[in-house]
């Protein structure tokens, strides 16, 4: 069980899971590289609570990671934009977000 306290301001100090999917620009790309490359390329902060993979079609497979970010202004947008700079990646869309 958390439990998320409030700042002198008000502010909690709580953070998000937030389940994502990253699809590969093919399904040639290695899965394994291309999961060690969206850990090197987490902003400060976040971190990786995991991956799972999903047959999408025709021999694509999609990686879904659950990140932990700050549940403040911005929340996933950082991790969306890295995770989207990484080489072999076609798309990054969030699926859900939840507090923990």
């Amino acid at each position: 069980m958390s439990v998320l306290t409030a700042d002198s301001e008000g502010h909690n100090d709580g953070k998000v899971a937030a389940n994502m999917k990253v699809m590969p620009e093919s399904p040639e790309v290695d899965l394994d590289e291309l999961q060690e490359e969206l850990e090197g390329a987490l902003p400060e902060g976040a971190q990786i609570n995991g991956f799972e993979r999903d047959d999408v079609a025709f021999g694509l497979v999609a990686l879904l990671p659950t990140v932990i970010v700050a549940d403040d202004a911005g929340g996933t947008e950082a991790v969306e934009e890295a995770f989207g700079e990484v080489d072999d990646v076609e798309s990054v869309s969030v699926e859900d977000v939840g507090r923990i």
